[in-house]
């Protein structure tokens, strides 16, 4: 044996548990099972005792004795727990504890039909499903106080932007009507997410159930689960609500960065049209004039972050065999925690800054003026007031944003007659021209379902209001 071998092995041990060992990765996780799944563990111990006793497995008093034990070590601090290596892990630290009461064979019949497969899965359930109606509550927050700004601005108008480039006008109600639907279409997702963890694997055992007389359905409603994963196979095996929860986090996080982007956008001193509060934004070390709005980057980037926590998990889970595996519990049930603390961090944060910020109307609408971005509709004029087809229409509408770029003028600085002569064999009446140059008239004729017309924006926002409440 080299010496460096001998030297190693004298540090290390060469018995179970090696000082690596502890150190990289039985440690962290005894750390991370005590600090989320303490509480999930009681939990499922104290319903599977009463279970057994329920179905005549235990006597009576053996359940009682056993119930008393796990409610006192339940209540130790948790704090004060750590990893040693007379115990694997938290699994049997506590029922070791339990022992000391109790003594170790009544503490070990609470353990009849049941496995730590099916046990860690309906911890992993039960924490979870805890995050995600966490992050449920939170976005239906938001999604309230974006409604209530979208309520006050229907008649604000604003540019919209496509291929990042000023494109039409349309309101900032309209806007943030739109942010409201996609956060909504992620709450459902959420709720799709939670309705699938939260279904009991329990009774499932190692992965083919048990000969005792266990009581299945009765664990799903002590555990409070909504159902019952019927395949214990499946119940052990699967992974596709960690898969789903992950997904629901992706698309929440990806969408709402999308638009905290948008925000900083018109935040910025150039756009000038969103202003956060001072309570939401920060000063410069060295240039007194800034007002940062660093609340909202932080948010884009806990966005990033939290949607990264949720790729973790996706492919720690790709190409892994479909049974009882660590790839899917110790080392990945930590991603889905934190991202979706990170979410819930960006959901309170953003609840907070849309609840506050302030709109420049004036600015807006100046900036709908600008830019020539109400020109679509001299084209709808002249197909639909005037008889011109609505390609030829199209075409002469390019020749005025040509000539008007040429000049270096907004359509508003135009008159009617220079108008005229550029269109040629048509005349616009002074009355159309005004109109098409006018923004609030661009988004008043777009009453559609689903346009921007005021009172269209008001409807959807009544009816949301309405089913939301």
């Amino acid at each position: 044996m080299s010496v460096w071998k001998k030297e190693f092995i004298l540090t290390d041990g060469d018995s179970f548990p090696g000082k690596t060992y502890v150190d990289v990765l039985l440690r962290p996780v005894f750390d991370e099972q005590r600090d989320y799944l303490f509480d999930a563990m009681f939990e499922v111990h104290a319903a599977h005792t009463r279970m057994l006793a329920e179905q005549g497995i235990l006597e009576d008093s053996e359940a009682g004795k056993i119930q008393e034990a796990i409610r006192r070590v339940g209540q130790i601090d948790r704090a004060l727990l750590s990893y040693t290596a007379e115990h694997e892990d938290l699994f049997f630290l506590v029922e070791s504890k339990i022992g000391e009461l109790i003594g170790d064979e009544l503490a070990g019949k609470m353990h009849i039909a049941k496995s730590r497969n099916d046990m860690g899965e309906a911890m992993y359930r039960i924490v979870i499903r805890q995050y995600l109606a966490e992050t449920i509550d939170n976005a239906e927050r938001l999604a309230g106080v974006i409604l209530d700004q979208a309520a006050e601005h229907t008649e604000t108008v604003m540019p919209a932007h496509t291929h990042t480039q000023p494109a039409q006008p349309t309101t900032f109600g309209h806007y943030l009507a739109a942010i409201y639907d996609n956060l909504t279409r992620d709450i459902e997702r959420l709720k799709r997410a939670r309705h699938t963890v939260n279904q009991s694997p329990m009774g499932a055992a190692a992965i083919t159930t048990t000969g005792f007389p266990i009581s299945r359905e009765r664990m799903v409603e002590l555990l409070g689960f909504e159902g019952m994963i019927e395949n214990s196979y499946d119940a052990i095996g699967t992974g596709d609500y960690l898969i789903e929860s992950a997904q629901s986090l992706i698309s929440l996080m990806t969408n709402m960065g999308r638009w905290i982007q948008e925000f900083l956008r018109m935040a910025s001193k150039e756009v000038g049209l969103l202003r956060v509060s001072d309570a939401y934004v920060q000063i410069s070390s060295i240039m007194p004039q800034k007002r940062n709005p660093v609340s909202m980057e932080h948010s884009r980037a806990l966005a990033s972050s939290a949607a990264s926590e949720g790729l973790a998990v996706i492919h720690m889970i790709h190409n892994t065999p479909y049974g009882d595996i660590n790839d899917t519990e110790d080392d990945l049930q930590p991603h889905l925690y934190a991202g979706f603390e990170k979410a819930n961090r960006v959901l309170r944060l953003m609840t907070a800054v849309v609840t506050t910020f302030t709109f420049n109307v004036g600015r807006a609408r100046q900036q709908a003026r600008e830019n020539m971005i109400t020109i679509t509709e001299l084209a709808d004029v002249l197909a639909r007031e005037y008889g011109v087809s609505f390609r030829k229409a199209h075409h002469k509408a390019s020749i005025i944003a040509q000539e008007a770029d040429r000049h270096e003028q907004e359509l508003y600085e135009i008159p009617i007659e220079t108008i005229n002569d550029w269109l040629g064999d048509v005349k616009l009446s002074p009355e159309d021209w005004k109109a098409i140059v006018d923004p609030m008239a661009f988004v008043e004729r777009r009453s559609v379902t689903g346009g921007p017309n005021p009172d269209v924006v008001r409807e959807m926002i009544r009816r949301r209001q309405e089913k939301s409440s």
